[in-house]
Formats: structure tokens, C-alpha cells, sequence
């Protein structure tokens, strides 16, 4: 009998190549390959990713790919690669990034190489399973089983471009988007990074909160001087900059400038975000009920919220403290940040308050880590429901939608440079420990994630001609809602 391809033995072929350990055996190979892009040292490695791993994988689906040297010195390549089929199809952009976090070697639990794949029950231990090679190795595996199905095509043209710089920030990666724009040109991008909102539910979310690090300094005077002999006549710059923080941020991790908090929350936003529940998954912390912006569920502060965190904080030497009045403070602080807050104004208003209320020696400097914008999909576009559907036909289950993600990604590129539609599918979970010891992937949760992408990228050879053309007439906005 001749075999019918479907949608169905798409997704078996996804399940059979999780059991039969080919997937593991293709994250093993790719976790062994020590792609820390914070190390100065790993510059081999990073190319090593690409050259030796991603491009032969690719090859065997069709894909040509080419090697792009960063723009910025001595930062990690990045690899775009093409499977061209018509020019009447669909286009889809896939992402991913090679480049892990340092692998804490020592660190792990009973003794796990952090850069070999160690299960333990149900979890699969290693660097860069959870963030982010398992994550786009689940993409490349569904892509080859639906190739499989229908008998070597996919039914629709596909890229990826796949960054060894994201855990240092994404350098680069806008200037190569803004001068390779019609090699990424697509008519959406679909990729996965991040967890779901819990294990056991599919979720899709459309961009990410921004962020922006800056560092407030108090720099007085040279040298401590006698805390006894001088104590109440010199002023205390750790004392200045707790005040000054505290002007920005309450008690309670109340923002307190205005020009810091978002103007409100979309009703689209606002609904989307009431089916969600934050935390109480394994190794979640408690959630502080009374932290945070007043009138808001946790959901809506961790989603739908601006945040202003204290990422560090030093005066003195806090090791071995003496007695005496430090010279200087230094705090670096954090905004997270939905759609609606110019990152670009932030400094601004924050030396423009700090002046106002007799904050004139605290300076504010933008910090060296390069800042990601807000970026949010408009949840009733076409491909939002598309996906949505083809999830929950897969699973079974409804899943859920993240207006945006609680973290940040370099999603603006994506949706500001590129212009496109943005539709993230993760395929790890909040206790993932992603960027530390006893990172891991649920293996439950990649068998799962391999069938909802093979039934994803199926009916996109099926229906997604129709959800570009209904977009385009509709004429729904791309980037923000």
C-alpha cells in the first residue's frame, strides 16, 4: 500500500525518534562542545558549533549555511543557513544560540560533568540542554521527521540563524540583521528559548520585557577615614545611595518614578494574562504576595509589569568590614520593562529625579551589557490563534499565552529590524536551572515538545500560506501592539 503522508505519522515519526535515543544521542554530541561565549578563551569552540555541528545537520535537511563573522570584535559567529522550496510558499525564520553560560565544573550535584548529558529519572543534567541547544535541537529534529513524512519537502521555505553570542548580550546580532535583512527575510519567525509557564503545559509567548542595567556610584573622597573620629562629620556614601535607591523604589519593590512604570496593561494583555498562574511547580520559590505593584495579581507583575530590581550593592568591603566611613558606593540596578517604556529615556528621568531630590552625588551611567527593548506580538494576530490551535490539537491540552516573556531575548531584532510576527514555542520549564549548576531538561517535556513542533511545522506546510495572506489583508501591525 502507498504510504499516505499526514499530520498524524508526522508526529509519530517525532515520538519514535525521541524513544529510539536519537535525539538524546544528537544533544549529547552537542553538549560536549564547551561554547561559553563569556570565556575570552572559547573562540574555537564557538566557531566549533557552528562548522562541525550545526551546518552537517543542517546539510542533511537541505539546508546551505554560511558562516557571518561578527561585526563586533571578538564576539562569537553566527551561521545562516537556507532551504529554499518555491517561491509561492511560506517563509519561516528559525532561531537558536550555541553559546552556553560557564560550565560551573565542580559544582553539580553528585558529582555531573556539566558537559556530558547525565539523566537521573526523569531530568536530563547538562550545560546547555535546557538553554538553549536542546531547545533548537527539538526544532532541527521535528523539521527532519516532517521531511521525513512527506517524503523529503517540507511544504513551506525555511532559514535559521543561530547566534554564539547570546548570554553576552546578543552583540552583533542587530547589525547583522540590519545588513543580512533580505538573507532573514521571512513571514514569521518561530523559535524557542526560555521555560513554559509550567512543565506540563504547552505554552507559546510573543516577545519579552526589555532590559536595562545601570549603575548608580557615589564617589566622595579618596580613602576611608576613622568611622569614630570622623563618624557624623563626613557623609556616608552608602548611606546617599540606599536613600537614593529607595527614592526609585519602595519597601515593598514599588517602582516610585513614574517615568519608570508602563502606562497600563492592554485588555488584550490583561486577558491573555488571566489564564496564567506563576510558580508553584518543584523547586519554585514562594512568591511574595505583598511584593510588588499594588492592584496587580503576580502574573500581571511578572508579565504585564515593569520591574526595578537591585542586582548588586557595595560599600566598604563587605567581607571584612572595618571601622571606618567608606569613600565610595556603587549599586547596579535593573529594569524590566514591557511594551510602552523608551529604554533610551530611562537615564534621563532617573538623573533628572535623583537631581530633584537631593541626589546631586549620585551618578547614573548606563552599565557595559548591551539592553534589549520590549517587544510584544498582538494577540489576536492570525498567527498567534494558529499556533494556539495547533497545539492544543496536538497535546490535547489548551496551552498557554504569554503576552511576553517575564525575561528578556533579542526579540527586537526580530520584530523591530525585521519586521516579523514573532511566535516562541519553549520546551523547558521554570526549575530548569538554566545559567546554573544542575542545569537540565525534563525528559517528558522533549518528547512532548518534539511532537507539538512536528504538528507545528506539519501544518505549516498545510494552512500557512492562508494565515500570511489573511495577515496581510487584515494588515495587522508586526512588532508591538
Amino acid at each position: 500500500m502507498t504510504h499516505q503522508p499526514s499530520r498524524d505519522g508526522a508526529i509519530a515519526r517525532a515520538a519514535q525518534h525521541f524513544a529510539s535515543g536519537a535525539f538524546l544521542a544528537d544533544l549529547t554530541r552537542r553538549v560536549a562542545i564547551k561554547s561559553e561565549s563569556q570565556s575570552p578563551d572559547h573562540g574555537a569552540e564557538l566557531h566549533a558549533y557552528l562548522d562541525g555541528e550545526m551546518i552537517p545537520s543542517l546539510a542533511k535537511l537541505g539546508f546551505a549555511g554560511t558562516i557571518v563573522e561578527n561585526p563586533v570584535a571578538g564576539r562569537g559567529p553566527f551561521l545562516i543557513a537556507k532551504r529554499h522550496e518555491a517561491d509561492h510558499l511560506p517563509t519561516v525564520l528559525i532561531y537558536g544560540h550555541g553559546d552556553v553560560v560557564p560550565g560551573h565544573e565542580g559544582r553539580w550535584r553528585d558529582g555531573i560533568d556539566p558537559w556530558t548529558v547525565t539523566i537521573q529519572g526523569d531530568r536530563w543534567y547538562g550545560r546547555g540542554t535546557a538553554d538553549n541547544k536542546g531547545q533548537h535541537s527539538v526544532n532541527i529534529a521535528a523539521l527532519a521527521q516532517v521531511m521525513a513524512e512527506r517524503g523529503g519537502s517540507l511544504g513551506f521555505n525555511a532559514k535559521f540563524v543561530i547566534e554564539m553570542g547570546e548570554e553576552a548580550g546578543s552583540p552583533g546580532l542587530r547589525a547583522l540583521a540590519e545588513s543580512h535583512g533580505e538573507d532573514l527575510s521571512a513571514d514569521v519567525l518561530i523559535a524557542s528559548d526560555g521555560p513554559r509557564v509550567i512543565a506540563g503545559r504547552p505554552t507559546v509567548f510573543l516577545g519579552s520585557r526589555g532590559a536595562l542595567n545601570f549603575e548608580l556610584t557615589v564617589d566622595l573622597r579618596k580613602g576611608a577615614h576613622h568611622s569614630g573620629n570622623w563618624g557624623g562629620l563626613l557623609a556616608n556614601p552608602g548611606t546617599i545611595l540606599a536613600n537614593a535607591i529607595a527614592s526609585l523604589v519602595d519597601g515593598q519593590g514599588r517602582i516610585r518614578l513614574d517615568a519608570l512604570k508602563p502606562a497600563g496593561i492592554p485588555p488584550a494583555v490583561k486577558a491573555a494574562i488571566a489564564d496564567l498562574t506563576v510558580g508553584g511547580g518543584p523547586n519554585d520559590p514562594e512568591i511574595d504576595r505583598d511584593w510588588g505593584e499594588a492592584g496587580l495579581t503576580p502574573e500581571e507583575r511578572v508579565f504585564g509589569w515593569n520591574t526595578l530590581e537591585v542586582l548588586a550593592f557595595e560599600t566598604g568591603n563587605p567581607r571584612a568590614p572595618v571601622n571606618a566611613v567608606p569613600a565610595s558606593a556603587k549599586a547596579t540596578l535593573q529594569l524590566r520593562f514591557v511594551v510602552g517604556t523608551d529604554p533610551a529615556k530611562v537615564l534621563d528621568a532617573v538623573r533628572a529625579h535623583l537631581a530633584a531630590n537631593g541626589f546631586q552625588r549620585v551618578q547614573a551611567t548606563a552599565s557595559r551589557m548591551e539592553a534589549f527593548s520590549a517587544t510584544r506580538l498582538d494577540p489576536t494576530d492570525p498567527w498567534v490563534g494558529w499556533a494556539l490551535d495547533s497545539l492544543a490539537r496536538t497535546t490535547g491540552k489548551k496551552p498557554a499565552l504569554l503576552p511576553n516573556l517575564g525575561g528578556s531575548i533579542p526579540n527586537d531584532v526580530f520584530a523591530e529590524v525585521l519586521g516579523l510576527p514573532t511566535i516562541w514555542v519553549p520546551h523547558s520549564y521554570p526549575a530548569c536551572s538554566q545559567h546554573a549548576p544542575d542545569e537540565h531538561l525534563l525528559a517528558p517535556v522533549v518528547e512532548e515538545a518534539l511532537r507539538v513542533m512536528a504538528g507545528l511545522f506539519w501544518d505549516l506546510g498545510e494552512t500557512g500560506s492562508a494565515i500570511r495572506d489573511a495577515r496581510k489583508t487584515a494588515g495587522k501591525e508586526a512588532i508591538r501592539a
